[in-house]
């Protein structure tokens, strides 16, 4: 094998200078170009010296830069969470995929410069883009595994580096760059691309087709009634969905259009009823396990969607309760284990005001019950998750004794994941349960029970949450986006 060395020139597109700008539009714009620019020059190197060897080059293309610089401190609307910097200084934020993120930038950055009343900076950074993620998006191009290749990689292009692809910022975790320089957004470009090639991955769909509101379900009887649903709204102009796009990207935009279903299906099947400007809903069957949930919403978590909503099955703990109740979660027992490096249990988890409005004047609606009445088909309290399905297997005193110290009133072992990574990553949540069993009262979830359960709750169940999200669309952003949900130092990007 021919040595390579380790001083080869290093080849970089021609950019210009940084430039500053008070229009948020041109700002996306020249975002924009700036990162076409550079994966255009990576994608054509590497198309290049995967013909013709080894190029005796390297090839380097950063990714574009936000950078906001101010001298005092400004006077905040209280009432945003969101769309300012917490103390004077300078703030960047590395970008990609900005044709993704338009309607995102353009908002945050033209609230940002009237809140400050400065200009932003956009350049390339000094953050390598690595090729594996350059040419995610061209589907007729795939990068060969480490060792597939006739040259190593990494010899000639960057590839993705942990030290730039973590959870930093929104843990609290981050140290401020050797000249001061603070974050401005929650991700960088790499951890974003990182999770765009994951959720590919997982779901089978591409992350362009992922809308604002989203639920969680984990049962694939859902998936049947969201299509239904989907359908149904398709066929009504007044509806305002446009799109229903099914496992491996398939879209239709009629409701007789036939889905030939896929050979393989991914880990978590995902759906998207779309509506213009992204404010249709998604639905994602993650199936069962709080590792299962950390893993989906860790990866969606980048898109920055407006909500997220668990609409599944739980065990119901109280003998009142009967199957097919429905369950509010107000509070959250953690024992599910999987995000306790990264948001220690002793972190309270609070409701969301305008989420627990949304699902329980849905319930109302649905069910067509008020006030006292309502109290027959829902509950609100505690609901616990655990990482062991078969809990009840083993000496239950211990477990019991505690689910009941907490006044707990149903289990499952998704929603409290699903509500603590909500809250690590500023995404409003929520939890609307549906009992399906009560193993603490001898009613087990057999077979014959729980077919009679699904034909009548699922359907009935899953209108709910659409409806919840429909009242969350029209609410203004700012309202959505709570200030529980931010630290003593935020970023100014939502």
């Amino acid at each position: 094998m021919q040595d390579i060395p380790g001083n080869l020139e290093i080849r970089t597109p021609e950019t210009g200078a940084p430039a500053l700008f008070d229009d948020a539009d041109a700002a996306v714009e020249q975002l924009c170009a700036l990162y076409d620019e550079a994966v255009g020059f990576l994608t054509e190197a590497f198309q290049e010296a995967m013909r013709t060897g080894h190029p005796w080059l390297r090839y380097r293309a950063f990714y574009p830069e936000v950078r906001i610089t101010t001298t005092s401190h400004s006077k905040l609307d209280s009432r945003l969470s969101f769309g300012h910097v917490a103390a004077p200084g300078t703030h960047a934020a590395t970008i990609t995929r900005p044709d993704l993120f338009r309607e995102y930038l353009r908002q945050q950055l033209q609230l940002l410069m009237a809140t400050h009343s400065v200009p932003v900076q956009i350049g390339p950074s000094t953050t390598p883009i690595p090729v594996h993620f350059a040419v995610a998006a061209r589907s007729e191009v795939t990068v060969p595994q480490e060792g597939a290749a006739e040259f190593p990689l990494r010899d000639v292009f960057d590839v993705p580096d942990l030290t730039s692809t973590n959870d930093d910022i929104v843990n609290g975790t981050h140290a401020p760059d050797a000249d001061g320089t603070e974050p401005l957004a929650p991700f960088t470009a790499q951890r974003v691309d990182y999770s765009l090639a994951r959720l590919a991955h997982y779901t089978a769909t591409a992350p362009e087709h992922f809308q604002n509101h989203v639920l969680f379900t984990n049962y694939q009887f859902y998936v049947t009634e969201f299509e239904a649903f989907a359908r149904q709204a398709l066929a009504d102009p007044e509806s305002g969905y446009t799109s229903f796009v099914s496992t491996g990207n398939v879209e239709i935009t009629s409701p007789d259009e036939v889905i030939e279903p896929v050979l393989k299906m991914p880990q978590m099947p995902t759906y998207h009823l779309k509506r213009k400007g992204g404010a249709g809903i998604t639905l994602v069957n993650i199936g069962v396990g709080p590792s299962n949930a950390k893993t989906a919403t860790d990866h969606i978590a980048v898109l920055r969607p407006h909500a997220w909503i668990m609409v599944g099955h739980c065990a119901g703990l109280r003998n009142s309760q009967s199957l097919g109740d429905f369950v509010l979660a107000h509070a959250y027992l953690r024992e599910d284990r999987v995000l306790d490096d990264d948001l220690p249990v002793w972190v309270p988890i609070p409701a969301l005001a305008e989420i627990q409005v949304a699902l329980e004047s849905s319930v109302a609606e649905v069910t067509e019950l008020s006030g006292y009445d309502l109290k027959r088909v829902m509950r609100t309290g505690t609901v616990a998750s655990v990482d062991n399905r078969n809990w009840e297997l083993r000496d239950t005193r211990g477990p019991v004794q505690r689910l009941s110290q907490s006044r707990a009133i149903a289990l499952d072992m998704e929603s409290a994941t699903i509500a603590a990574n909500g809250f690590r990553f500023r995404v409003p949540y929520g939890t609307l349960l549906c009992v399906s069993d009560k193993p603490l009262h001898g009613e087990l979830k057999l077979p014959g029970m729980a077919s009679d359960f699904y034909k009548t709750q699922v359907a009935r169940h899953l209108l709910i949450g659409i409806r919840a999200m429909e009242q969350l669309r029209d609410m203004p952003l700012e309202r959505i986006h709570s200030r529980k949900l931010r630290s003593f130092y935020e970023t100014a990007f939502l």
